[in-house]
């Protein structure tokens, strides 16, 4: 796939999956914005594994439920590239996947939703607003949005975070619908667990052994597993696709 003269946002791109997406599109040739919350020196890092790997990345600080920080980071991003060709959310609330310590339901209060689904919903929603404007005015642009395969297979039922994704994936169906028609797609990429990221590093041995045994490729995901699916869906080979889910967790959803 070939992303020269393309500029990338990829939201939580210091670490773990949004680093690895990063990387893969500046391996294509993209431009690549590197949104971060508060890791300056790990977005540093991506950038700089960016443009060995022959690419353009710069650094943009921002909190993606912060309205007034997304319109900044979008606005920097346009004045910094001149254009914003693919936004990939991939940047979601601190979550801990550790099914030992997990909350059960009713131990898990309406505020740990709600966190999870500004995370998720809302940093999609507000990242989609201030794309837009200039994704129609070009009539071209694609939207990828980052799920759980845990809305279709709960292995672990995580309520709050598995409750906010799902939530993202019915916004991404009907924000397909609204935009295809000015030609602007929006699909989902909806990983198992992927490790080692920050996020399940907590995870035991045992459960990741669980998981691959039952898995039909016989391991779980590494955050490189997900960008591939990720730059399909952004590029011109998926263009008459929108709305869809990709599930990345090795045939788990169908085990």
């Amino acid at each position: 796939m070939d992303f020269a003269g393309k500029t990338v946002l990829v939201t939580g791109a210091s670490r773990g999956i949004g680093a690895a997406i990063a990387k893969a599109f500046a391996a294509e040739g993209a431009a690549v914005a590197v949104n971060y919350r508060q890791d300056a020196a790990a977005a540093a890092a991506t950038v700089a594994a960016c443009e060995a790997l022959g690419g353009i990345a710069e650094p943009f600080q921002a909190d993606v439920t912060d309205a007034s920080a997304v319109a900044k980071l979008v606005e920097e991003t346009l004045a910094t590239f001149g254009k914003i060709d693919v936004l990939v959310n991939n940047a979601f609330a601190p979550y801990k996947f550790e099914p030992e310590a997990r909350g059960l339901f009713w131990d898990v209060p309406w505020e740990a939703y709600q966190s999870q689904i500004d995370g998720a919903v809302k940093a999609a929603h507000g990242l989609a607003r201030a794309v837009l404007p200039a994704m129609m005015d070009r009539a071209e642009g694609a939207i990828v949005n980052i799920a759980t395969n845990l809305i279709a297979k709960p292995v672990v039922p995580y309520h709050d975070y598995a409750t906010a994704k799902a939530a993202l994936v019915g916004f991404s169906r009907s924000l397909a619908v609204e935009l295809g028609p000015v030609g602007v797609r929006v699909n989902t990429v909806a990983p198992g667990l992927v490790y080692p990221t920050s996020a399940s590093e907590h995870v035991k041995d045992s459960l990741i052994e669980r998981l691959s045994a039952e898995t039909p490729l016989r391991r779980v995901a590494t955050p490189e597993d997900i960008a591939g699916p990720v730059l399909f869906l952004a590029s011109d080979w998926s263009r008459f696709m929108t709305g869809q889910t990709l599930y990345v967790d090795g045939g788990l959803v169908m085990a």
